[in-house]
């Protein structure tokens, strides 16, 4: 079965990730179904608004670690095929509704993914967190921007740089949610809502949208200059040493990174 799921059904395209044994963690290769899905959707009418959704447990703990050490994403400029960055610029750019639907943690790009989504329902078990700094790298997904943009400057700093997780709860305040709904109404309630925009007027739908997230020149700009900071973090010593922590199921000594040893 794939670890990504495509439904569709009453004008509604459900993304649905699918590898619960790795936590829902994302592959290359589920990044690019999830991008050539996007592509889909916003050429066919047939699709009004599409939804993201995770499992039960939990929606993503963000990027596949030993997948991205073996295969780390190259700069958007000169990787325009990239998976990754197809996805990224596809949800960055695209022109129809997004729900989704967060059950449990939703790490990394699991949580700046949200960032692109009109409409974002969480269980009180949800949990939102970006542990970029931690492993010596930086934000992305044009996160720069729709964080600060969403939650306000202290805020997105606090979640972003000294990667606070931030519950159902801080989450609502914050603006990153639009309500927290019981575990068991969270499907339904994300549905709903999916179908009530994807029944709307389409022309009229698409248009307000757009005017109201005038912003997709800075945004691609931001996910390109985010990737070329990324690429050249990803080689810097306080990076591997985080990386290499990680798959040793250790603290990180960034001391001794910076010095070398």
């Amino acid at each position: 079965m794939s670890d990504i799921l495509v439904h569709t059904e009453a004008g509604v395209m459900t993304l649905t990730f699918n590898r619960l044994a790795r936590k829902n963690s994302i592959t290359s290769a589920m990044y690019g179904t999830l991008a050539d899905a996007l592509a889909q959707a916003a050429e066919d009418p047939a699709v009004r608004c599409v939804l993201l959704q995770g499992d039960a447990t939990i929606f993503s703990a963000g990027n596949d670690i030993g997948d991205f050490q073996n295969a780390p994403p190259r700069d958007a400029k000169h990787a325009q095929d990239s998976p990754v960055y197809r996805f990224l610029r596809g949800i960055a750019g695209f022109p129809k509704p997004i729900v989704a639907a967060v059950c449990g943690p939703a790490v990394g790009i699991g949580t700046t993914m949200l960032l692109h989504c009109d409409l974002v329902y969480a269980t009180p078990a949800a949990s939102l967190r970006t542990p970029f700094l931690d492993l010596g790298l930086i934000q992305e997904a044009g996160s720069s921007i729709t964080a600060p943009a969403r939650m306000g400057y202290p805020r997105a700093f606090e979640m972003i740089c000294l990667g606070e997780p931030f519950s159902a709860e801080r989450a609502l305040q914050s603006g990153l949610v639009n309500a927290i709904v019981p575990a068991d109404q969270l499907e339904a309630t994300a549905m709903k809502a999916a179908k009530r925009l994807a029944a709307k007027p389409r022309q009229a739908l698409m248009t307000s949208r757009r005017l109201l997230r005038k912003n997709h020149e800075q945004l691609s700009a931001m996910i390109e200059e985010e990737a070329q900071a990324y690429k050249s973090l990803m080689t810097s010593p306080e990076a591997r040493e985080a990386f290499t922590a990680f798959l040793e199921k250790r603290a990180p000594d960034f001391a001794k990174a910076r010095k070398g040893g």
